[in-house]
Formats: C-alpha cells, structure tokens, sequence
C-alpha cells in the first residue's frame, strides 16, 4: 500500500437511536431471523489465514511481493480456501513493467549560502518509484511554492514552469495532483531532476511512485527539507547533486477472482483487497489484514441464501498493488465496458489493523473537499459503514479518496467505492489518540513498509471490529445496492428485523 490517511477527521458515534437493529427479536410467528455475516466471520477465521501469510512469508524469501515465490503461494492458499468454501476461483495473469534500484540514491547541497551537505538516503530523502536513472548537478528553481501551512498545486499545472530555465532541478511540494504530473511536467519544461518535498505536517520523504518509467531521476524529501531547500533557491545560487541507478522492465502478476454462484450477474458487488506485500517484509498489516477478512467472509456469505444474495458479490484478490495498482488496474481496464457497467459498487480493504491506527471510513460524500471527488452513491456506502459504528458505540474518521488504493481503477470509471483503513505513514492526532488510544504524534503503522510488519504488528482488537464492518456493508450490498445506484431490488424485511437494513432516510419497500 502505498497511501497516507490525511485530512481525517474523528467522528463520535452520535446518541442517536438507531436505525437498523441487526439483534432486534423477530415478532411471535415471524419467519426465523437470517444469518448476521458480521457474527458468522470470526477474528478466529481472520487470524488463522493471517498465520498462514506469515508462515508463508518466512519460508519464501520474509515476503510476499509481487513476482516471488512469496506471492505465488499466497496466491495458492487463497485458491484453496476458496475452493474449499465451494467456490470456482479464477487466476487472471498479467505483466507489468517493474522497477528497482541498484544503487543508493545521492541527493546534496553542493553550492548556495549555507555549508555543503550530504542528505541520508532512507531518512532525508529517497528515489520515488519508477524514477529514472542519472546524476544531475545543477541549480535549483523552486516552482510554484505553496503559502506557508497551506498544499497549494506546485507544479500541477503548466503555468506553474513559465520561464523555467531548461537544465535545473525543479523542486515541488506534494499536493492536489499525482507524482506522476509533476514529474511529466516538470520535464516537458526542460528539467533535468525533480525534488517532491512532503507536505506539511507530514512525516519523513515520500513514500511514493510516478507510475510509470521515467526518463529522469525523480527523489522526494521531508517537508523540513523541502522548504529549507525553496527558501534558498528563492535567493538564488543553490545547486543540488541528484544522482538515481535504476533498472526496469517487465514482470508477471496475477489476480483472484471469485463469485457467489446466486446473485443478479448484471448487478455486481466488487470486494477486494490487495494480496502483495513489499519486498522489505512479509505485510501482514498491509495487506494481510485485509485479504485475510475478505477471504474470512468469502468463505461465509453462502449462508445468506438466495433472499441474503439477491446481487453477485465478487471477492478479488489483486496483484502488484505495491507496484502501482497493477492488478486492480488490469482487472478494471481489459473488462468489456458491458461488462464493467454491470459493477454496482467497489468495496476495498487495504490495513485493517495498523497497530496505531484509527477507523478511517473512505470520505464518499467529499465533505473533506480534498482528494478526489467521488462517483455518486460512494456517500451512501460512508454512511452504512457510519452508522453501523455509531450503533456500537465506536468512533469513526474520514479517509480522503487519494486514489493510492485499489478502488483508484473503479472510480476512475465512474464506479462508487467505498471502505475503512486504519492509516499508514501519517501521524495521529491528539483527538484520535483520544478517541482509539495510542499515542499521538506517531504514525499509525510505525512498519509501514518495513520488514517489521509482523503479526505482531497487528492491533487485533481493533482488526476485529473492521473485520465486522467489512461483513455487514458486504451483506446489505449483497441484499440491495438501490441507495448507492437505484437499482430496483429492494432490501428483505428479513435478516431477522422488521425495520429495513438500510434506511437512508427512507423505507426501500
């Protein structure tokens, strides 16, 4: 995974009463109250097939990434699980173009005011994926800087390189557009290296990718760094070292896609999860934690019937994620567009146990403003996950839609998305160590990315309770998607209440 959970903000459950009462007692007569999916998957389930990620990361190399034997087997396990829980699994191939580095990355201050200075690859700054190779010696030209505090859009648009001077080093704040622009503008402007600085508040160099192969080295810094570097460049006479050793090429992947054999074919639930981990370690929070609650529910949702799967539900285990939403890409992108308009609704799951995270539910009405807008009925699907919570007493944050999930691919195509995460890289705030303990000012998962991503890695208590979540949306999608596409299938009265399972303010009847 490569995402940060940013611009959240704490929601405390409302004391409010509540509207969908799964525990509520059927009346005298009624019809027998139908399985709650969210009491049939167990952290028991979850925890068995994280063991299994484990145990297979430790005897393949610590890892499961993409291209390694790591993967293939994970890959193997969920194939067998599924089959076992009676389903007709599917392995869909694809390649991908890959990237590594061969040399430590340089970055250097070697002229300006201030003394000479070597930067720490690893702490100071590192080589953004997919960066290309070279070493660059030259000035530093600060493009569209950002007001203090503040994002801005440096480097999103082309008037920000009006006379930028052909040969320099174009250095840029994160925010608003992708990596990817900023590079590909930054050198269609003549620059010869590219420096991304952090945003502020943001911790450490960026974690990040420009997507895609390119022809000129590409390396971030931290927000401290970044902004020291813009204040000099404004005075003039500042000269940086940039040197990146890069390889790239081709590799294969594969994605698991499965489906309930009951269901509307023509109204289709995507849930997914990425299945690869980084080369560093064996990413049991990311993503372990969300490919084993998938595959926990896959193996249950069959005890729904017929009236608990009135729509396919397709589980999907992608690929190559940590290479750049490969395998979610792939799988969305090659679909026939009759096909791809048959999908309802994109549920993802990408770290569901960071061990000091906080209940991040995707910002589907866009009320953060940040990030990008999503399609309509990706608010329906916050507000389930919402009030299920609210109804448990347990608090929620926002997660901007940053597109660096596998739902990126779906709401690209206009499909709505929706699903919790319990954060990365970013750092937590008073009011959410408040509201789910911890600690503030720490990052929410301190391996993120890192050969610790362990078991032990893993907030259990908190896995559990996102595990429930990813249960009960699964099962009201599974029942009805009319709040999210106004599809004309209505929501059982069933599931053991006599109030329907999702109100929205009105009764689907």
């Amino acid at each position: 995974m490569r995402k940060l959970l940013s611009g959240s903000a704490v929601m405390l459950p409302a004391a409010t009463v509540s509207l969908l009462a799964l525990s509520a007692v059927p009346p005298a007569g009624a019809a027998p109250a139908r399985p709650d999916l969210a009491e049939l998957v167990t952290i028991k389930d979850v925890r068995r097939h994280l063991d299994a990620f484990q145990q297979i990361a430790d005897y393949n190399g610590g890892n499961r990434a993409a291209g390694t034997s790591g993967y293939d087997v994970s890959v193997k396990y969920v194939v067998g699980r599924l089959r076992k829980a009676g389903f007709s699994p599917t392995v869909q191939k694809f390649s991908y173009p890959y990237w590594l580095q061969r040399s430590e990355p340089v970055m250097s201050r070697t002229a300006g005011k201030s003394k000479k200075k070597a930067y720490k690859a690893g702490e100071d700054f590192a080589a953004m994926m997919y960066s290309g190779s070279g070493d660059v010696t030259a000035r530093v030209i600060a493009v569209d800087v950002p007001a203090k505090g503040e994002e801005g859009t440096s480097g999103c648009e082309k008037k920000d390189f009006k006379g930028f001077g052909k040969g320099a080093i174009a250095l840029m704040q994160r925010g608003k557009c992708s990596f990817e622009t900023k590079a590909a503008r930054a050198r269609a402007a003549g620059a010869a290296a590219v420096v991304i600085y952090n945003k502020p508040g943001e911790k450490g160099p960026i974690n990040g990718t420009v997507a895609k192969p390119s022809k000129l080295p590409v390396v971030s810094t931290t927000h401290e760094i970044g902004a020291a570097l813009a204040k000099a460049a404004a005075k003039g006479g500042l000269t940086l070292r940039v040197k990146t050793d890069t390889e790239h090429g081709k590799r294969s992947s594969s994605n698991v896609i499965a489906e309930t054999k009951r269901g509307r074919a023509d109204n289709v639930v995507v849930v997914g999860a990425h299945l690869d981990s980084v080369p560093d370690g064996a990413g049991m929070n990311d993503n372990a934690t969300g490919s084993a609650a998938v595959l926990a529910v896959a193996e249950e949702i069959g005890a729904l019937g017929e009236k608990g799967l009135r729509n396919r539900v397709r589980f999907a285990w992608w690929g190559a994620e940590e290479e750049g939403l490969r395998g979610s890409t792939h799988y969305v992108e090659e679909m026939d567009p009759s096909d791809r308009r048959k999908i309802a609704v994109n549920l993802n799951f990408d770290m569901l146990g960071s061990v000091n995270g906080i209940r991040a539910v995707y910002d589907g009405d866009h009320s953060l403003g940040q990030g990008t807008t999503p399609p309509a009925g990706s608010a329906a699907i916050e507000r389930m996950f919402r009030e299920y919570y609210e109804r448990r007493g347990l608090p929620t944050a926002e997660s901007v839609f940053n597109g660096r999930s596998d739902y990126g691919p779906f709401i690209e195509h206009g499909i709505p998305a929706g699903g919790i995460a319990t954060g990365a890289d970013g750092v937590k705030t008073a009011a959410e160590a408040k509201a789910y303990g911890g600690r503030a000012g720490k990052t929410y998962d301190p391996c993120y990315h890192a050969k610790c991503d362990r078991m032990k890695n893993v907030n259990m208590k908190l896995l559990d309770t996102n595990v429930d979540g990813v249960a009960h949306v699964t099962q009201l999608l599974a029942a009805s998607t009319v709040a999210v596409n106004g599809d004309a299938r209505l929501l059982p009265r069933a599931l053991g209440v006599a109030a329907p399972l999702w109100s929205g303010g009105h009764l689907l009847r």
